[in-house]
This record gives structure tokens, C-alpha cells and sequence, in this order.
């Protein structure tokens, strides 16, 4: 019955119904995600074609209304009257405002009713100008057919510049062209409106258009105007959804009117051009969709040639005279290729989840095997007859718990009456008192929880004293009734509980009533007929050990602990955040104390009469310990930057691999040269040459960027020299870029490859506006709250090459620079924005100024030594010398401590810190205490203070 070989282990069966269970939930999470945004995507498809088409229906519509009205206005003019060639060129101004008036029309011409025609065209394209041997500077060709005196067409050409003056005429005999037969004028005559003819190639220019025709006015003629809608194939190139889609505007004949290849667009056909088919454009899946019959704007999905497309025909109303429609088709695959990409992350994050929560399940089953084998032998000490260890396990589950429970009040009640006795019997202090008899009751008694009111001086309510686990206890109680029988009733109405309560009144010896114990009993003390008597005289007995301040107490000092412990976990992440600064949030802390401690206990001198009280000190502990918070705001990249070119990494080697390509050059020039017959001596002493002066300039960049010298102006100027030299590019530099960076170099024009570049240069790319993060540090800034004064760059960040190349001394441009300093106005800013009890009001005030200076040149606010408290002075010199001592900086070796006491010398001298602290920081040897704890051994060296006291005396 006990062979363990035929169970199954707890911790397995726990971990695998977890993992079963989120494999299930998470399978269907990624079916439903995905088939949902496969819906959303199909039917945004159909909203953008729909969009689509009212675009390109606007398009036309701007096309077509601008030509309807001009050719409107044309049928009330007078050349519908003239009958002879003068009168209808007197009106070619008109006819030439027109076609200028709609850069879309390439013509405008006149029939008449005896065969007669004049056509004004403008000659916009080069080809067709040469096509029509235009004489140089024409603007325009009028074509006319007038009769002759015995009747017969004659037929001319007249070209005119741009301010209509006539610069050649051509007789043309063999231009034939009667107007009456052409369907346009037909059309035209045949009706009072404006006729709008199929879109069709137009012979001369080649364009596709449709033409407009309206009878003038007094029916003498007809009118009729050439519009070109080429524009529209770039338009639907412009619409695709997907690079994959296939588009077209088409007419009711399946000829294509739009397409974004307009070279398959015309067709030649004998002598004359004509529109193509749809079929003959080889687009299978658009001409599924032209011979189907789906109506709607909703997708149809269809499949053509193994492929599954969707399709959407919409029709362009703004050709109200023939029926023309766009048809979109995208393949399936693009459309729905974010909705699987979902799916498929959707599935790595199940896997992961799974894994994680399968070792989960093992903690877990591992951790309720555990209780039992601790009750084990807890049990085993009570059989030896060891009452006095504790005995009980932490469990969730409910058998754990109970059994757990149950072995715990054999131990506790013969351990804790014992220590009950004792309790009341030495304990002096009331609060220690009654709160461990309410410790002690409670657990030996083994109630839920406890508490006990006191009654107030100021009114009849009840107020909550202390309490211990339990129900969330209300702060005050107001009982309508307080005798003995009914107290306990009372007692759970007013706490608005349906747990049962042993309420005892706590009376003084004339009966007055001081207070209640309340009890909130586990089932095992309750009974049909009401509590157990033996527990309720054993409770009476002990009703004087209620608990009065100190579980008050320990809940402060708890919330204390927590607000120090989040304190030191910030600190701490701050200096884990950077390598090379591990431990300063912990040391300025520590070194701000000492002083501040040599401060509070002078007896004589400037600090004779300064105190501090524990609040106080506890404010400068926590305003010490969040001196940098500001820094988790701080990039790492910056704040450890170890040379000049040092972003997320170091560039210098981009700009190795283009000296590399330069050596390759040199190389490539040799091997051409000496194919060329060139000297091969002097073939390769000019690349020997080239190959060294390349060697020595990378050698005087890479030194550049290791920043550890003064950078003089003939430096300057060489890097300038080197910069540019040429290399040449073959590879486009918007490939692969990030969002940020393309935006970048969207206002940079697009060079055509291959292009020589500069060498080190700094280019437009390289500048990162502040745009909406700007911080609100300039004092004229409505944003400034804080009173911040400091200098902002024009930019957040400069990564050109030669700007930071050029830095004078160090690493740090001076948009980083700020960017570091920056740390203390996030650090106000964000200890401001905490709600802060009123003791601690001051720490944002005392963490964020320990960058002024006495003489008021610091940051960020320009404050000085009389806008300063002592506290704050204190936590300048600690931040500044624990700076100067430390051996984790990587752009410093660590100093000496008289090196470093130099140093705060002079910055004493210059008033940059508070002189009378400096000099009891060297008289009270906080210095050599510091030193001592924190510091390397070689950096313990003698200090002969007495210079620096004479200084300061004769200061």
C-alpha cells in the first residue's frame, strides 16, 4: 500500500497540469488572435479600396469639371461664328488661356458644319515637338482645314511662341480631316450638354484622354477639348496596398485605361495607336476579378495560378458617361503576412510562458512537499516532549494549513500560558505590555486575530489601539450597546463582519469602561449555544493584556524598513546601471554622515549651536541615499563613455574599414596603372607612399578619439585635412535603418550611387533634435517649475565625426555633458512628483542641490551659499570627494587623498564649497576615516593639513 513506486511525485503532477493547461490557453488565445486580425486586416482592405477609389475619382473629377466649364464658356464665344481662317485666329488668345487655364489638356478645337476645322494644341513634350519638326521656341501648333475658292480643304499648319507671335506656316495638302465624321462631333451636335467620350490614345502627343465635345451655343459648331488622364496610372501606382498588388482602371470593353506601367498601357495597331486589353496586360488575377460578378465593396478571396488573392472593384462615378472601374487585387499572402507574423510571435511567447511556468509548477509542488516533511519532524520533537519549540509550517494548502494548525495548538498552549505569566508579571511598560499578552493570547488561544479598542477622551467612540492578524479592523467603533451579553453582537455589526467575535470590555476598578478585546474566533472555539466557557473565562482573566501602541509602532517602523529598503534598491540599481560608478550611491551616504555627525556634535566654532533632530536625520539619510536617482534617467552609453567617437559603440572602426577601403584603392590604382603600361617603379612607390601617409593619419584619428590629451588647433585643422579625403560609396546608407534614423535623413537629398564621400565628416543625419523631450531647464521656460537656470544645447545629441573628434579635452561633447549634468533635474523632478509626508519634504531640496556652488556659478538652479542649507552644503562636499577618491571611474585613475584634499583646497578657495565645512572636514579627520574604509591602500598616503587651515584662516 506504501510502495512509492506505483505514485506519481507531487512536484511532476503539479508542473505538467500547468503546462497542459496553458498549452490549451494559449493554442486557443493564438487561434482567435489571429483570426481576428485577419478579419480587421480583409476588411481594411476594403475600407482603403474604397478610399482608393475616391481618390482617383477626385483626381478625374479635378480633371474633367475645370475642362467642362472652360469648353462651356467656349460655346458662347464668337468663333462658332467665324467663317473664314483671320476671324477664328483673332481668337486664338482665348483658345490659348484655356489649354494654360488646364495644364491636363493637351488641345482645343472647333468643327463646323461645312467640313471646316481649327485645332490650337500646346506643345509641351520635347519628342512631340521634334516629332512635328517645331521650329525652335514654339509654344503652339495651330492645325486648320479651311475651304478653298473652288471649295476643296486646304489644309495648315501654323506655329507660335509662348506670347502667340506666329514663327512659321506650313501648307499641308495631304492633312485630310473631316470633323463631321468623327464621333465626337457627332455626339456634340447631337446634343445640348457636354459629351464625354471614352478614354482613347491620342495620335499626336500619345497620351491617353478622353475628349469633351459641346455645341456652341447657336448650334453653328461644335467644340471639343483633348484632356489627358496619364496622370491617373501614377496615382493607382501611388494607392497599391502592398508591393505585391496588382491595380487597373478599365472601362465596360476590358480596355485599361490606368495602369502603373503606362509602357503596356498603348499599343501599336497599324498605323495608329489604341488602348490595350485587359487580357493583354498578362494580369491573371485581375482578369478573374473583371470576368466575375462580385459587386460590393467587401474583399472576395479567389484563388488564380496556386495563388489566393483578394479582390475589390469599385466604380469611378466621377465618368458619369461610361462605366469605368478600379480593379485591386492583393495577394493573400502580403496582406495577412502581419496577422501571421502575430500568430507566430503569439506562439514563441506560449512556449516561453510554458517552460516558465512548468519550473514554476516544480517550485511550487516543491514547496508543498516541503511543509510536510518539516511538520515530520516537528512531530517527532513533540513526542520527546519539546513543547517549548515552535511547531507550524507556511502552506496554501488548506490540508497543510489545517493539520499545520492543529499540531501548532498543542505546542503553543502549554509554551505560551507560560510566557503569558511571565509577560504580565515583569513587563513594566504598558504598550510592551499589552501588546505581547495580545502576541501571546492570540496565538495561544489560536483565534484568528485580535484587537483591542481604547475608549476616547474627547468622544464615546472606540479607537483602535492595536491589533493583531485577523480581519482589517476598523479605526473607530461605535457601539449602541456595551453590556456583557450583547457586546460581542455589537461588536459584529459595527465591524460589519459575519465572522464570529469574543468582545470582552476592559474596566477600571470602579467599572469604568477603558476600552475592549476583541477576538475573532476559529470555529474550533464555537458552539451551538455560543462560545466555550473555559475559553471565555480564560480570555476574561487576561482581559487586561490588550495591546495599546506597540503594534502602532511596528507597523511604522515596518513601513519604514520598506521605504529604506525601495531607497537602497534604487540606489542600487543605479549604481549597477553603469560598471564604472558601482558604489558611489552607497559611499556619498556614508561620507555625507560622518561630516554631518562632526557638524551636529561640535561644541565650538560655526557649528556650536547646530542640531538635528532623529526626523531630520532620517530626512538627510533618505535625501543622501536619492542624491543620483536622477541618473537611472541617464544614458549608459553616455555616462561611460570611454572615448570621443563612443555611442552604443565605438565608430572608430567604421571609420578603419574606409581607410581600409582607401588602402584597397591604392591598390586597385597600382594593379590598373601597371595594366595600362604605367612604370612599375613608380607604380608602386606612389602606393607605397599613399599606403604610409594612410597608416599615419588612421594612427592620428585613433588617437584623437582616446581623448587623453589638450586638442590643439593645428589638431583641429589635420583632422579637417584627413576629413576630406574621398571615398567612394556603392551601397545605398537607408538601408536598414531604424525609424529614428530614417526620419533623420528624409531632408538629406538622395545621391545617385556611386557617390564619393568624406572620409570623417559631419553630416546632417548626425544631429538628433530635442523634439518633444525637451527638459524644461532654461528659467524663461513656462515648463520650469523647479527654478532650474541652466544653459541648454541646441540639440540632444551632435554624433558627427568630426565635431566629436575635435573635442578639446576628454570624451564628452557638449550635448553630453549636459546630458550627465541633466541627472540632478530628473532627480528633482522626480523625488518632487512623490508624495512625500511632511517630515520628508525637504529631500528633494537636499538630494538636488549638491551640484551649486557657494559663489552661485553651479547647477541647476545658479544657487549659492545663503540659498543653502548646512545639509545640503554637507552633501556637496561628499559627492565631490567621493568622485574624486574613487577607483571605479574609467576615463580617471583614482587620486590620493592629498590629491583629492587639494583639490577641494582649491575649490574652497574659489568658493565653489562651503569653507567652514572643509576645514572641519580636515580638523575632524573625516577625510582619513573615509580613506581608511573605502580606499585602496596606495591611496593612503600623509596629508599635511595645516596649509589648508593657514589658507583658510587668511581667506
Amino acid at each position: 500500500m506504501n510502495n512509492p513506486g506505483r505514485g506519481i511525485s507531487l512536484q511532476a503532477l503539479i508542473a505538467l497540469a500547468i503546462m497542459l493547461s496553458t498549452l490549451v490557453l494559449g493554442g486557443g488565445l493564438a487561434y482567435q488572435g489571429y483570426h481576428g486580425i485577419e478579419r480587421a486586416l480583409v476588411a481594411a482592405a476594403g475600407d482603403s479600396a474604397h478610399q482608393l477609389s475616391s481618390t482617383i475619382n477626385e483626381r478625374a473629377r479635378r480633371l474633367i469639371d475645370p475642362a467642362q466649364s472652360s469648353i462651356r464658356l467656349l460655346a458662347y464665344d464668337p468663333i462658332a461664328q467665324a467663317d473664314n481662317l483671320p476671324e477664328r485666329l483673332d481668337r486664338l488668345p482665348l483658345l490659348v488661356a484655356s489649354l494654360d487655364a488646364n495644364k491636363m489638356l493637351s488641345a482645343v478645337y472647333v468643327g463646323y458644319p461645312n467640313g471646316e476645322f481649327l485645332l490650337v494644341r500646346v506643345l509641351r513634350d520635347p519628342a512631340v515637338k521634334q516629332r512635328l519638326q517645331a521650329p525652335q521656341g514654339a509654344a503652339f501648333l495651330v492645325q486648320s482645314i479651311s475651304l478653298g475658292e473652288a471649295g476643296q480643304p486646304v489644309g495648315e499648319w501654323r506655329f507660335y511662341d509662348r506670347e502667340l507671335a506666329l514663327l512659321k506656316t506650313e501648307g499641308k495638302p495631304d492633312y485630310r480631316f473631316d470633323p463631321r465624321e468623327r464621333p465626337w462631333f457627332v455626339a456634340g451636335m447631337g446634343s445640348a450638354s457636354t459629351v464625354l467620350t471614352k478614354p482613347y490614345v491620342f495620335f499626336t502627343t500619345r497620351e491617353i484622354g478622353l475628349t469633351l465635345a459641346q455645341r456652341s451655343i447657336d448650334g453653328a459648331a461644335v467644340l471639343g477639348m483633348d484632356a489627358s488622364v496619364n496622370d491617373l496610372g501614377g496615382e493607382v501606382a501611388d494607392l497599391r496596398m502592398t508591393p505585391g498588388t496588382e491595380m487597373a482602371v478599365v472601362d465596360d470593353s476590358g480596355s485599361v485605361v490606368a495602369y502603373p506601367d503606362l509602357q503596356r498601357v498603348v499599343v501599336k495597331e497599324g498605323e495608329g495607336l489604341r488602348l490595350s486589353r485587359l487580357d493583354e496586360l498578362g494580369v491573371d488575377s485581375l482578369n478573374w476579378l473583371f470576368a466575375s460578378d462580385h459587386q460590393g465593396h467587401e474583399p472576395v478571396l479567389y484563388q488564380v495560378g496556386g495563388q489566393d488573392w483578394y479582390g475589390m472593384r469599385a466604380p469611378l462615378s466621377s465618368f458619369t458617361q461610361q462605366d469605368i472601374r478600379v480593379l485591386i487585387a492583393v495577394p493573400a499572402a502580403e496582406l495577412l503576412a502581419g496577422a501571421r507574423r502575430v500568430l507566430l510571435e503569439q506562439a514563441l511567447w506560449a512556449a516561453a510562458l510554458i517552460a516558465l511556468l512548468l519550473l514554476v509548477g516544480w517550485a511550487l509542488a516543491q514547496r508543498i512537499g516541503q511543509p510536510l516533511r518539516a511538520l515530520a519532524d516537528q512531530v517527532r520533537a513533540l513526542a520527546g516532549f519539546d513543547f517549548g519549540q515552535a511547531v507550524g509550517v507556511e502552506s496554501r494548502v488548506t490540508e497543510v494549513r489545517e493539520l499545520s494548525q492543529v499540531l501548532g495548538s498543542m505546542s503553543r498552549t502549554i509554551h505560551n500560558f507560560q510566557a503569558i505569566t511571565l509577560t504580565l508579571s515583569r513587563e513594566t511598560r504598558l504598550d510592551s505590555m499589552l501588546g505581547g499578552v495580545l502576541s501571546r493570547l492570540v496565538e495561544a488561544t489560536a483565534v484568528s486575530g485580535g484587537a483591542v479598542y481604547l475608549h476616547a477622551d474627547d468622544s464615546d467612540a472606540l479607537r483602535l489601539a492595536a491589533h493583531c492578524r485577523g480581519e482589517q479592523y476598523p479605526a473607530e467603533l461605535c457601539l449602541v450597546a456595551r453590556s456583557h451579553e450583547d457586546l460581542a453582537a455589537a461588536v459584529a455589526q459595527a465591524l460589519e463582519s459575519q465572522a464570529h467575535y469574543l468582545a470582552v470590555a476592559l474596566n477600571d476598578r470602579s467599572e469604568q469602561l477603558l476600552g475592549i478585546l476583541v477576538l475573532q474566533l476559529a470555529s474550533a472555539h464555537q458552539q451551538p449555544g455560543g462560545v466555550q466557557q473555559p475559553f471565555r473565562r480564560f480570555v476574561e482573566e487576561l482581559s487586561g493584556a490588550a495591546a495599546v501602541a506597540i503594534e502602532t509602532r511596528q507597523l511604522i517602523e515596518a513601513q519604514q524598513r520598506l521605504l529604506d529598503a525601495i531607497i537602497k534598491l534604487l540606489a542600487d540599481a543605479i549604481d549597477a546601471k553603469s560598471p564604472y560608478t558601482g558604489g558611489h550611491c552607497e559611499r556619498v551616504p556614508q561620507l555625507a554622515e560622518m561630516l554631518l555627525d562632526q557638524a551636529i556634535t561640535a561644541r565650538s566654532g560655526p557649528y556650536a549651536d547646530f542640531r538635528m533632530s532623529e526626523i531630520e536625520r532620517y530626512e538627510f539619510q533618505i535625501a543622501a541615499w536619492l542624491h543620483d536617482c536622477g541618473k537611472i534617467t541617464s544614458p549608459e552609453y553616455v555616462v561611460d563613455k570611454a572615448t570621443k567617437l563612443e555611442t552604443l559603440y565605438n565608430r572608430i572602426h567604421e571609420i578603419r574599414t574606409r581607410f581600409e577601403v582607401l588602402w584597397r584603392d591604392a591598390e586597385v590604382d597600382y594593379w590598373q596603372g601597371l595594366a595600362g603600361g604605367g612604370d612599375q617603379q613608380a607604380l608602386q612607390l606612389t602606393r607605397e607612399r599613399r599606403r604610409a601617409e594612410l597608416q599615419d593619419e588612421f594612427a592620428f584619428v585613433a588617437n584623437a578619439n582616446i581623448g587623453g590629451e589638450f586638442m590643439r588647433d593645428e589638431d583641429v585643422e589635420r583632422l579637417q585635412q584627413i576629413g576630406a579625403r574621398r571615398w567612394l560609396r556603392h551601397f545605398d546608407n537607408r538601408l536598414g535603418l531604424s525609424h529614428d534614423e530614417a526620419e533623420r535623413l528624409a531632408a538629406v537629398p538622395l545621391q545617385i550611387l556611386p557617390v564619393a564621400e568624406p572620409l570623417l565628416a559631419d553630416r546632417p543625419e548626425h544631429i538628433v533634435p530635442w523634439g518633444e523631450r525637451k527638459p524644461p531647464v532654461d528659467k524663461h521656460d513656462p515648463r520650469n517649475v523647479w527654478g532650474f537656470d541652466m544653459r541648454l544645447p541646441a540639440q540632444a545629441y551632435n554624433y558627427g565625426e568630426l565635431y566629436n573628434l575635435g573635442i578639446r579635452r576628454g570624451t564628452l561633447s557638449e550635448e553630453e555633458r549636459f546630458k550627465i549634468n541633466e541627472h540632478i533635474v530628473q532627480t528633482i523632478i522626480m523625488l518632487n512628483t512623490l508624495p512625500l509626508p511632511r517630515h520628508l519634504k525637504r529631500v528633494p531640496t537636499i538630494a538636488g542641490n549638491h551640484h551649486e556652488k557657494m559663489d552661485g556659478t553651479g547647477y541647476p538652479r545658479r544657487l549659492s551659499r545663503d540659498d543653502m542649507s548646512i545639509a545640503e552644503r554637507v552633501m556637496a562636499i561628499a559627492d565631490i570627494f567621493e568622485a574624486l577618491t574613487a577607483a571605479d571611474r574609467p576615463y580617471k585613475a583614482p587620486k590620493t587623498l592629498s590629491e583629492s584634499v587639494k583639490i577641494l583646497g582649491f575649490m574652497a578657495r574659489d568658493q565653489h564649497i562651503d569653507a567652514e565645512l572643509f576645514r572641519l572636514f580636515l580638523t575632524s579627520g573625516v577625510y582619513r576615516e573615509y580613506g581608511e574604509k573605502f580606499l585602496r591602500r596606495e591611496q593612503l598616503d600623509e596629508v599635511d593639513i595645516r596649509p589648508y587651515l593657514a589658507a583658510l584662516d587668511g581667506a
